[in-house]
């Protein structure tokens, strides 16, 4: 199983992708993200970029251990459902009441 670093953020983005790009051709189908404690929104894109890679390769790739705050930006980019998860797609969040919605 593949553990990303704890960061990934637009710093070490590419080098992270380029690591995980080689896990998949390894034959990595699970990544844990129980490490990860920093990331941005580069790391949604990471994360999507991967799953083209396994995708095309004929490979369905998982991801163990979201961290909830990326879950959230996965959600906000409206993405989640494209992000699989050891329990299937995302499942979005409870809506929260002490914030607007439209």
């Amino acid at each position: 199983m593949y553990r990303p670093a704890q960061a990934l953020t637009v710093a070490n983005a590419k080098i992270v992708l380029e690591a995980g790009l080689r896990a998949i051709t390894d034959g990595q189908t699970h990544f844990d993200l129980t490490e990860l404690s920093a990331f941005d929104s580069s790391a949604v894109a990471t994360m999507l970029a991967w799953q083209r890679a396994a995708r095309s390769g004929g490979k369905t790739l998982v991801f163990n251990h979201v961290p909830v705050s990326l879950q959230s930006l996965c959600e906000l980019y409206d993405v989640s459902t494209l992000i699989h998860t050891s329990t299937g797609a995302m499942a979005p969040t409870e809506l929260r009441a002490d914030l607007p919605h439209h």
